[in-house]
């Protein structure tokens, strides 16, 4: 199954630098006010407004004081303008600036306008929990106390209007406005990126250099953003050039925007420049590089990093997961998850969808079934991609009745979870369970997706279905308005060929629309070997051998087909052929799993015994934990140059001894090539 979703995540941590430093200066500070505030009352004056202003104030701006701010200030009975305004700006950056706008809700009822600092500091409380029914009737009293046109007033409700989501009022204000600043600009900039309009920013920016404002380090994080969700990377690098002309200072957040932007472009070593000239990092800045590794393959790279980051969180972890995963790496993705969860750090959505994807791949049903009682003892959030991930997990490892439990209990299905637990009962051989599904969805008024279809397809393939297969296929295009494409084309020659219908099925190629790939004539010839049409074998091996003579393949399957009709001399003629081609045929490679530790085992080369003898008394070791191969028998006799055999096939006899995972390939077992075998005591 292809996963669909969003996989990575842009800048969504950050670090505070030196917080208990400033705590510790901040409390030394207090001292001479805590002194001052001890002499007003030993004095009397602790309800004197103008006294005691200075305490409050120092008390408000600092979060620990604020509470003895709200106290000094309940004590005193008529409150000056500028004690109000100490206990907004205090209240407006605290954790609940909601209670900045009812002080001043408060203070507006007892007869109180309050200046233009008074609505700066309301403006920014009104942006922090947008507010914005509050927002506008403060607006109302700006323009009537005539503020409005104030500079820093107008930056204010630019940033509330913006934050709350009403663009159209923020550019009304802001092309009302006489006098701009950076701030101003800024605060447009800001609110049309947090919006994701991204185009805006970009217009903005050039208008902005028209009226030739200087950009600082904010204005161009927010433009070097709006280039990466829009892929203007020409804009992009100009941006990077106006930078080092203007001498911009590259904080930690520009870097990471910078690091991001050339990441997204596969440019790690510019990536890298940047990173290395920063000045302050924080953990995202950590993060983006590995992203950017991950994102060109080069996972060394991003391990080495991986293995250098001061401090790692959750989304670190899953850039080398997900990483590894995409880079069909599952064994190192599946070690990482396992080493993040000794390391005690919680995964989250994305962490899980990913080492399950992997667990998919692998066939490993111990750590997938882990990962899921995972994630429900300890409320991962489980949305949609997740419940697909798992429904492929389980349908690759076999246990079809763990997916179809999944698929219930989710609450929201896509198009996805249909077409992946349809699929995975139609290749575990639940054609009828498959169906029944198929039609539930119709019942249920899911419009199918080609995926569905291949799904329902396969399923009437393995069981034999032709005439139930030929009207779904039908029925793509005449009832669901779907066209159908190769896939499906080469599932309806595959039910034919199944069934022996290879005339039927040659016929059906002959008249496809589309001209036929190399798996529709690979799915011929692999039926004419079963059931031993040589004609139809010889005309599939002609297309083949014509549209892909690289691939080892198609020597092999046609070298098979002959084998199966006892041809020996043509059997020798196709691989001298494949050798006088120079076609290399890869190793195959099955891999064991023994207690969540896998081991891959490459395998046999007839030519290079040398090898072969290094790696089989490993592979052997192995294997002898289940304790007996009953017998060797060869697959097909078909003799090489020193008379043994080209293949053989292990029957794996009782198994004494722990429980244990065997996970077929090329030459263990016969069955399809990635087809998990699970071996249970």
């Amino acid at each position: 199954m292809k996963l669909t979703g969003p996989i990575s995540r842009l800048f969504s941590t950050y670090t505070t630098t030196h917080k208990s430093e400033r705590v510790a200066k901040n409390s030394i500070s207090l001292n001479p006010i805590k002194e001052l505030h001890a002499h007003l009352f030993r004095t009397h004056l602790y309800t004197d407004p103008s006294s005691v202003s200075a305490v409050i104030k120092s008390y408000a701006l600092y979060p620990p004081t604020l509470p003895k701010a709200h106290f000094v200030f309940n004590q005193i009975e008529w409150p000056t303008l500028l004690v109000w305004n100490h206990m907004i700006r205090g209240l407006s950056q605290s954790e609940q600036p909601s209670d900045a706008i009812c002080l001043y809700n408060r203070m507006y009822h007892q007869g109180l306008a309050g200046d233009n600092l008074t609505l700066i500091f309301v403006f920014k409380a009104c942006a922090r929990v947008s507010d914005i029914v509050h927002g506008k009737k403060v607006h109302v009293h700006a323009l009537k106390l005539g503020f409005e046109s104030y500079l820093f007033v107008s930056n204010a409700l630019i940033h509330m209007y913006a934050s709350c989501g009403d663009l159209v009022v923020a550019r009304k204000v802001f092309d009302k406005m006489g006098d701009r600043d950076l701030v101003s600009w800024n605060s447009l900039i800001c609110g049309y990126c947090q919006c994701n309009r991204f185009k805006e920013v970009l217009g903005l920016f050039k208008a902005m250099q028209a009226e030739h404002v200087k950009a600082d380090k904010v204005t161009m994080m927010k433009v070097i953003l709006a280039c990466s969700y829009l892929s203007e990377w020409e804009i992009a690098d100009s941006m990077v050039k106006y930078i080092e002309e203007n001498h911009v200072a590259v904080d930690a957040y520009l870097g990471n925007t910078m690091i991001d932007m050339y990441g997204r472009r596969g440019l790690v070593d510019f990536a890298k420049e940047v990173f290395d000239r920063m000045r302050e990092r924080n953990i995202v800045s950590w993060n983006a590089m590995i992203m950017g590794y991950a994102k060109v393959g080069n996972l060394v790279a991003a391990q080495k990093l991986f293995d250098e980051m001061p401090k790692r969180d959750v989304i670190s972890w899953t850039s080398m997961i997900t990483g590894y995963s995409q880079a069909n790496q599952f064994a190192d993705a599946v070690r990482l998850f396992q080493e993040m969860m000794a390391a005690k750090v919680k995964p989250d959505e994305i962490t899980v969808a990913s080492v399950l994807s992997a667990c998919a791949h692998l066939g490993s049903l111990d750590v997938g079934e882990a990962v899921h009682d995972y994630i429900h003892k300890h409320g991962v959030k489980a949305d949609v991609y997740v419940g697909n991930v798992l429904i492929d997990m389980y349908c690759k490892c076999g246990v079809v009745e763990k997916a179809l439990e999944v698929f219930q209990e989710m609450k929201k299905k896509d198009y996805v979870s249909w077409n992946s637990v349809i699929s995975g009962l139609a290749v575990n051989g639940f054609a009828d369970s498959a169906l029944e599904l198929f039609s539930q969805m119709l019942r249920d008024g899911v419009q199918p997706t080609h995926g569905a279809f291949v799904g329902i397809l396969l399923a009437c393939s393995h069981a034999g279905l032709v005439d139930k297969g030929l009207e779904y296929f039908e029925s793509m295009e005449k009832v669901h308005r779907l066209t159908p494409e190769m896939k499906h084309y080469g599932c309806v020659v595959d039910i034919l060929s199944r069934s022996g219908n290879l005339d039927r099925a040659y016929l059906f190629i002959k008249k496809m629309p589309i001209v036929p790939d190399v798996v529709v004539w690979r799915i011929l010839l692999s039926a004419c070997k079963l059931h031993g049409n040589m004609v139809l074998a010889e005309i599939a091996r002609n297309k083949l051998l014509e549209l892909d003579p690289g691939n080892s393949g198609n020597y092999v399957l046609s070298s098979h087909a002959y084998a199966s009709s006892y041809r020996w001399d043509d059997v020798i003629k196709m691989r001298e052929l494949m050798e006088e081609s120079n076609v290399q045929k890869p190793f195959g490679c099955s891999s064991i799993e023994v207690n969540g530790r896998f081991d891959g085992v490459p395998a046999f080369d007839n030519k290079n015994n040398n090898n072969n003898q290094a790696l089989v008394p490993k592979f052997w070791d192995q294997l002898w934990i289940l304790n007996r191969l009953v017998k060797v028998r060869s697959v097909m006799q078909l003799p090489d140059e020193g008379g043994k055999y080209l293949g053989t096939e292990f029957n794996l006899g009782k198994l004494w001894k722990k429980e244990i995972l065997v996970i077929t390939g090329t030459r263990l077992g016969r069955t399809a090539h990635g087809i998990t075998t699970q071996i249970r005591k």
